[in-house]
Formats: structure tokens, C-alpha cells, sequence
């Protein structure tokens, strides 16, 4: 049996993080060996809310940890990961703790992990009808558009590269050098260009989309342009223009 870690990190999630946890199939919450809630220095009370949690459930493969000072959005994902390596996990679940992935998808998405027919899974909800699921409409145009650049550099078909639903196999992870990866939101892309490089397996699985009240903590603009700069990266680093370290240091 594959020993799985849920990695959830949160960031002012008080409101939502024990209905996310909550909605873990209880099946799977028995089964995985740990949920490591990791608090990146939230402003509101999330890291005593995740402690009040464990304490009223008994749920004793709850880890909580709660960084001082905030590491951004893929600092946090490269302190999980290399958590992960660490202690001996093979897969690894990122489920965010603002409630907008559904935790009762996670067992699909396991399951090309747990046959072992892929190196990385993430839920697609360009797949589906993200629209019919609130996605505001310059939000479904601005993936569309970006997915279409990303797909025609990177040469793969994907249908999104921004959904925040992975997961990973250990083994993949230690073989690419995520920690050179930027600690800002494009991340995802910068880690999913490391995994096509080294060419290993992406998967992907249809999810329902879901858009509430919670707030974005993204930038768009600098969003996009931080993704242009990352394709630019990698085409001057595969043309041997300029060696880029996140993409050259993989062997």
C-alpha cells in the first residue's frame, strides 16, 4: 500500500479549513498515513482553528505546522514536498484549504498514482463546465489563453496548467530540482516545465469547478507575465541560449 501524505496549505482559511477536512472521504482520512496542515504566517486565526480541530476530533493522523513568516504559495508547496521525501511518503495530495477543490475527488485522482501509470495527477476543471461552476468568465478566457501559449512551448496537450489540485509521486519529485523553483504562484507552471523536461507523466482527471466568496490572493497581471517569462526561460535554456538552473539542473 502506497503510503500518502494530504498537504494542505492554508492562508487566512479559518472559515473553511474544518469543512475541507470535514469533506475528506472517511474512508480515505483513515487511510492515508498523515493530513499535514501547513499555516503560511496567516493574519487570521487559521493555526488555532486547525489546532481546535484535532483537538475536538481525536483525529490522530492530524500534523499541523505553522510557518512564522510567510513563505508564499510555492515556498509552502517546497517545504511540504521536501517534507514528504523527508519521512518516506510515495505520493503526496495538494488540497487547498479555501474549499474551492473538492476533497471527494482525491480518490480518482489517487488512482493513476496508486496503479503507478503517472507521475503527477491534477484536476482539470477545463475539462468540465467551469462556468456552470462559477468561474468568472475573464478567468476561463485568461486560462484558455495561456494554456493555449503554454501547450504550443511546451509542445503538450494539456487542458489547463493553473488548476491548484495535484498530485505527486515522491520518486518524480526527487528527481527534478523544484527547490530552484519560484516561491510566487507560477510555481505550478514552473514545476509542470520541469516535469515535461524530464519527461515524465502527467495525468489528468476531470473536476467540478466551484468558485464561493473566498478571496484571491493572486495577482493576475503579474500572474501571466511571470508565466511568459518562465516559457521564455525555457526556450532560451533548451536553444542554449542562457543556461537557467530550474530547467538545466535535470539530468
Amino acid at each position: 500500500m502506497k503510503k500518502v501524505l494530504i498537504f494542505i496549505p492554508t492562508y487566512n482559511a479559518a472559515k473553511t479549513l474544518p469543512v475541507v477536512i470535514d469533506r475528506i472521504p472517511e474512508g480515505l482520512k483513515k487511510k492515508v498515513k498523515e493530513i499535514f496542515v501547513v499555516d503560511d504566517a496567516s493574519q487570521d486565526n487559521t493555526h488555532l482553528i486547525a489546532i481546535g480541530y484535532k483537538t475536538q476530533t481525536d483525529l490522530g493522523n492530524l500534523k499541523i505546522y505553522h510557518h512564522k513568516k510567510n513563505k508564499g504559495y510555492g515556498g509552502n508547496q517546497k517545504f511540504a514536498y521536501q517534507y514528504a521525501i523527508d519521512n518516506g511518503f510515495d505520493i503526496v495530495v495538494m488540497l487547498h484549504g479555501d474549499a474551492q477543490y473538492a476533497p471527494e475527488q482525491i480518490p480518482s485522482l489517487l488512482e493513476p498514482l496508486e496503479k503507478d501509470e503517472a507521475d503527477m495527477v491534477f484536476g482539470s476543471r477545463m475539462t468540465g463546465y467551469p462556468l456552470k461552476g462559477g468561474m468568472p468568465l475573464w478567468k476561463f478566457l485568461g486560462n484558455k489563453f495561456l494554456t493555449k501559449v503554454e501547450n504550443h512551448f511546451l509542445n503538450l496537450n494539456l487542458s489547463e496548467y493553473h488548476s491548484g489540485f495535484r498530485l505527486y509521486s515522491c520518486e518524480a519529485l526527487k528527481k527534478i530540482p523544484f527547490q530552484l523553483c519560484s516561491n510566487d504562484f507560477h510555481f505550478d507552471t514552473e514545476i509542470l516545465i520541469q516535469f515535461k523536461i524530464k519527461n515524465l507523466r502527467i495525468v489528468e482527471r476531470p473536476i467540478p469547478t466551484f468558485y464561493g466568496d473566498e478571496k484571491s490572493h493572486v495577482n493576475v497581471f503579474s500572474y501571466g507575465m511571470n508565466i511568459f517569462r518562465a516559457l521564455w526561460q525555457y526556450e532560451l535554456n533548451k536553444k542554449g541560449i542562457k543556461k537557467v538552473p530550474k530547467f538545466s539542473n535535470i539530468s
